[in-house]
C-alpha cells in the first residue's frame, strides 16, 4: 500500500509521489526519496560498515555482522530496553556516506544483535 502526497499545488508537485509505504502487515517505512528530501526528519537509523555496501545495493540482506562491525551504528540500549525492536523499521545509512542506502525491518532487536 502506498501513502501519496496529494497534488496540491501544481509549482511545488508535478504529480502524486509516494511518500511511504508498507509491505504486507509491516511498519510503515518512509520511502528513500522522502528521506533524500528532508533528512532532518527522524526516523530509527542504523549504519552498516563500508564493505557492505556493494552487497546491499545488490540485494542482499544486512546480517548481524554488517551492523557490529567496527564503523557502523545501532540505537544504544536504555536501562535495559533494546534501543530497536524486532518488527521496528529503520533508515540504513553507510559508514562515511551522507545519504540513505536503504530502508527496511529489523528481523531481532538491538539487544539481540
Amino acid at each position: 500500500m502506498l501513502y501519496c502526497r496529494p497534488p496540491s499545488d501544481e509549482s511545488i508537485y508535478s504529480d502524486n509521489e509516494p511518500v511511504f509505504f508498507q509491505s504486507r502487515n509491516g511498519p510503515i517505512l518512509p520511502c528513500l526519496r522522502l528521506v533524500h528530501q528532508y533528512p532532518d526528519l527522524t526516523f530509527n537509523k542504523v549504519t552498516v560498515d563500508k564493505g557492505a555496501i556493494p552487497f546491499i545495493l545488490g540485494g542482499a540482506n544486512i546480517m548481524c555482522p554488517g551492523l557490529t562491525n567496527p564503523g557502523s551504528e545501532m540505537p544504544a540500549d536504555e536501562d535495559g530496553k533494546p534501543g530497536l525492536n524486532q518488527g521496528d523499521g529503520v533508515v540504513i545509512y553507510a559508514e562515511g556516506k551522507e545519504h540513505a542506502l536503504a530502508v527496511g525491518v529489523m528481523n531481532m532487536s538491538s539487544a539481540d544483535v
